[in-house]
This record gives structure tokens, sequence and C-alpha cells, in this order.
């Protein structure tokens, strides 16, 4: 394969599934078995250079590095700590650019009453947390131009691979030094980007992560702000593999919903239920939606009445979780006013609708939900 003379391209490795890693093994005249020990290396091990996998001959290991092979993966360029023990990454990609990773210790309520074992605690030793969650981008900025999001100002710069998006995941694991199968982590792909707006790359990661790495996808949630077809896709998917589902509410009705979040133009929130109602929930689980509360847009008694409403109409064995908006410069949004998200939960209560508050994390490193702009300063 090596050109004598010319310099090789890089080809990376990090990325790849078995089927894949075994095509390139095939190619440098190896068996098909030395992909699970390449995959074992990345993905279970977590290393990051060939000359690292001892389970490799030597002169293997020469022969892909020297014919541009490479197993890099997205690495932690910057680290921002918040007072509440959250984390804020910004993550290099191989192409040299950068999206935002988020870790928080005991996550931050949202996987609650989700009916999975993502909201279970166990305690691993030599931990001073009992869970974690790592919230995972798909895209570089976003397309979507929800009028309350930081990330909306950015726009939509690209797609991340499925390598570019795993990789993420990997590398905070490793900065955490988590063993799989002792730490119950959760993930939720709710970072920057709309995940199904990057489909293939959004379940080619969760594949990844769930065959190569052996996360759970019952400990994965996916947020959409309701890209419809993505949501009949997704209804697809088979139930090893298929992350659980929330959907970005965030209004209760369409006129309010699509002056903040413009896809409702597109999509309605019939159409969106519509497509949701395709989804084969697995016994006990529940669809989250998301409902950011907007100071006197979206916080007032009559809103969580409609919102109950809406909730109950659908049929869905549903959960609603509750988010007080984290502010950020240029956003012509407030906070809700005191008291204002606990008398919301307790108006959806009061109507036998199932909430639960997702505590802010991370609001003074710009983690927060919203707040994520590849933010340097301060």
């Amino acid at each position: 394969m090596q050109i004598s003379g010319e310099e090789t391209a890089p080809k990376p490795l990090f990325g790849l599934d078995a089927a894949g890693l075994a095509e390139v093994m095939a190619t440098v005249g190896e068996p098909a078995w030395r992909s699970r020990q390449l995959a074992e290396a990345m993905y279970r091990q977590r290393l990051t250079e060939l000359d690292a996998i001892t389970t490799f001959p030597k002169a293997l290991r020469e022969r892909l590095s020297t014919e541009g092979f490479s197993i890099a993966r997205a690495r932690i360029a910057q680290v921002f700590k918040s007072v509440d023990g959250t984390e804020r990454y910004l993550v290099e990609t191989p192409k040299g650019d950068t999206v935002e990773t988020v870790w928080m210790p005991e996550g931050d309520g949202g996987e609650a009453g989700d009916g999975s074992e993502a909201g279970e605690t166990g305690k691993g030793p030599e931990r001073d947390w009992n869970r974690a969650t790592i919230c995972v981008s798909s895209q570089v900025g976003c397309a979507v131009n929800c009028q309350f999001c930081l990330t909306a100002k950015l726009g939509l710069q690209r797609n991340l691979t499925a390598g570019e998006i795993a990789g993420q995941v990997i590398s905070v694991l490793d900065r955490h030094a988590v063993e799989l199968g002792r730490d119950r982590i959760n993930l939720v792909f709710m970072g920057m980007g709309e995940p199904f707006l990057n489909y293939e790359s959004f379940m080619g990661a969760v594949k990844l992560l769930v065959e190569e790495s052996g996360l759970s996808p019952q400990r994965m949630t996916v947020s959409t702000s309701g890209i419809v077809p993505g949501i009949e896709r997704f209804a697809q998917e088979l139930d090893a593999v298929r992350p659980k589902l929330a959907i970005s509410l965030n209004a209760p009705n369409d006129e309010v919903r699509s002056e903040i979040m413009p896809i409702n133009r597109k999509w309605p929130i019939e159409a969106l239920i519509d497509a949701v109602r395709q989804v084969r929930l697995r016994p006990r689980e529940r669809i989250t939606f998301e409902y950011v509360l907007l100071g006197g847009v979206t916080d007032r008694p009559q809103d969580a009445h409609e919102v109950a409403r809406l909730v109950r109409r659908t049929g869905l064995a549903a959960k609603v979780n509750l988010i007080a908006w984290n502010p950020g410069p240029g956003i012509a949004y407030q906070m809700p006013r005191e008291g204002a998200v606990e008398s919301f939960k307790n108006a959806l209560a009061a109507e036998g609708i199932t909430a639960y508050l997702r505590r802010p994390r991370g609001r003074d490193i710009y983690a927060a939900c919203g707040q994520l702009k590849r933010t340097v300063e301060g």
C-alpha cells in the first residue's frame, strides 16, 4: 500500500467497527482475529498509540505506522471546572477543530423516572461519585437555531464522524479511569448539534460504544428538537443498540414553539408526536419531554395546564423533565421567577403528569444545558 518516496495520508482506525477493522487487517495480510485485538486496544483499553498495542507483534505495529495508520482519537485539549464538580471540555478532533463535552458527577436528575437502569446508583471503590453523566456533541455548532440556546449562535459548521462522537466518550472515560461494569455511567447526546441531522454518524457512534466498548444503550439518551424523519428512522432500530428518546418540547403549543424553535414550522407538535408513537418502548421505558422554562414565556400556570393536556393527549408512557433556562450573553430571555419551576412541577403532578427537575450543572463555566458555545474566557 505504501508508495515509495511519497508521504502517506493519515488513515484513522478509531471509528471503524469490527467489519471495517477486519478489512484493514486483510489489506496488510493479517487474519480477521487481529481486528478484535485492535478493537479491544482502542475501545476498551483506550490506547492511542500503535506502539502500545502489545498484543500485536512489533513488525505489524511498524508496518501499520509506516503505511500511515493511526489509532489517535479526539483528545481533551482544555478543561474548565465548575464549583459543583462539573467539568466542561474542549475536545480537539483529529481534524484540528473543537467540540464540547461535559462530565457531570451524580448527573443532573434527568435520568430519574425513565423506567431504565440509568437512575440507579452504585458507588464504586475509591470514587467520590456514585454515578456520572457524560453529555456528548454530535455536530460542530447547530443548524436548528433554537432562540434560547447559545450553540445556535455558532450555526452549523460541520457534522462529526462516528469516531469523533465516540472519541469524546472514550477520552472522558479515560480521564476519569472509569471501569465499565463497576462504575455507573450514563450518556446523553444533548451537547452541541442535532443528532438526528447527523443520523448515520450518531448511530454509528452508539453502535461502537455498545458493541465495542460495552456501554448499555439503556444508559444512553438521545435528545432531538423534533426531526420527524430521524425519529421515524430511530423507531426502526433494534433494542440492542437503541438509546432512550427525549423530545425537546419546550413550549405548550405550536404558536409559542414556532417562535422559540423555528424547526416547529416544518414539523409541528402533532407531526412530532405521531412520529414518536412509532417507537416501541421497552418494558417500563418512558419517553422524556424536555421542557425549558423561559421567564414569562413558557413558565406560567396556564402553560403548565396546557403541557399536561398535551402529554395526556399523546397517550405515550412519558415523563417531563423541567429545566430552568440557563442564561447566556446575547440571548434575550429571562430565567423563570423564583418558585416558578417548582410550581410548574406541582401543577403537572396535580394533573397526573410525572415530572422531574433537572438541576443546572456547571452554569459558572458555561457547561449547563443550552450554554455550549466553546467559551474559553472566564
